[in-house]
C-alpha cells in the first residue's frame, strides 16, 4: 500500500491509471444502480480523484483503509451529495441507508479496524439479513434484483427488509458500545 501512496502523492499518472482500472467498473455499477448513468460515473470518478489529490496534499493525511476502499467511500459520498443536491426523491429506507453508509465511510477514514468490526456485526444478525446486507452493500445488487432474487412482492417490501436488516446491525453495534 505504501508504494501506491507514494506514487499517488508524487502524482504519478500510472498510479492514478491503476486506481481507475481497479475501481472504475465497481463505481460505475454503483452509480448506474443509484439513478445515474455512465457519464455521471465518469464525472464522479474525476471528482473523486480531485478530492483524493487534495487529501494526499494534507500533511496530516493518514490512510486507514485500503486505497480502493477509500476511493469507493469518496465516490459514494460525492454521489449521495449530488443526489441530495439534485433533490432526487428517495424513500425513507434509502435515505436511512445512505446515512448508514455515510457513517461507515466516516469510520473508514477515522478507524483502522472498522471493516473488521462491521464484519463482526454482520455475523451477529440473522442469516437472512446477513445475506441481504452482503448482496446490497458488498455485492452492490440493485433493489430490483434483490426483490426478484428474494421473492419480495414489491420494491417497497425489499426496501423495508433492507431497512430492518440495517436496524439489526445498528442494534448489535449499540449493544457492543454499552
Amino acid at each position: 500500500m505504501n508504494t501506491i501512496l507514494t506514487d499517488l502523492k508524487a502524482e504519478n499518472n500510472f498510479a492514478y491509471e491503476k486506481l481507475y482500472q481497479d475501481n472504475f467498473i465497481k463505481i460505475s455499477k454503483f452509480v448506474q444502480n443509484n439513478s445515474g448513468n455512465q457519464a455521471d460515473a465518469d464525472d464522479l470518478f474525476q471528482d473523486a480523484m480531485l478530492v483524493l489529490v487534495e487529501k494526499l496534499r494534507q500533511d496530516n493525511f493518514q490512510l486507514t483503509a485500503s486505497i480502493d476502499t477509500y476511493v469507493y467511500a469518496i465516490c459514494k459520498n460525492l454521489w449521495f451529495k449530488k443526489l441530495r443536491d439534485k433533490k432526487v426523491i428517495l424513500s425513507v429506507a434509502e435515505i436511512q441507508s445512505f446515512g448508514f453508509l455515510n457513517a461507515i465511510n466516516d469510520s473508514i477514514e477515522n478507524e483502522k479496524t472498522y471493516l473488521e468490526k462491521l464484519k463482526g456485526y454482520v455475523l451477529n444478525i440473522s442469516n437472512h439479513c446477513n445475506r441481504l446486507i452482503n448482496d446490497i452493500f458488498f455485492k452492490e445488487k440493485a433493489i430490483a434484483q434483490i426483490q426478484k432474487e428474494y421473492g419480495y412482492s414489491s420494491r417497497h417490501n425489499a426496501q423495508n427488509q433492507k431497512h430492518k436488516c440495517v436496524e439489526q446491525i445498528r442494534k448489535v453495534k449499540e449493544k457492543e458500545k454499552n
